[in-house]
């Protein structure tokens, strides 16, 4: 799972109705610069929402790399019939509400 939000990043053209054009720094120069409206977010205000890009890593297929820091709590929910473990991670780039 990615990063929910990366940048801001200023729009430096609009290319046809539903594609703008960003102006991406230097460390994303692998990452095509044109991209759909549906991905593209309004500028969150609160600096806490957003993730630095010094904190991110990647793979060498680009791929996002979170690690996990701590498990929070354990618990065994009984189904029809089987059980199921279900465990609550806290992640190394993630806030309170999006431990999972």
């Amino acid at each position: 799972m990615g990063p929910r939000f990366i940048g801001p990043f200023r729009i430096s053209a609009q290319v046809g109705r539903v594609a703008y054009r960003l102006d991406l720094l230097d460390d994303l120069s692998q990452i095509h610069n044109t991209f759909h409206v549906s991905p593209l977010w309004k500028c969150v205000a609160d600096d806490f929402a957003v993730i630095s890009l010094n904190d991110i890593q990647v793979d060498e297929r680009l791929n996002y790399v979170e690690k996990p820091i701590m498990i929070l709590d354990k618990k065994t929910k009984s189904m029809r019939n089987k059980v199921v473990n279900l465990v609550k991670v806290q992640w190394q780039q993630r806030r309170d509400s999006e431990w999972t």
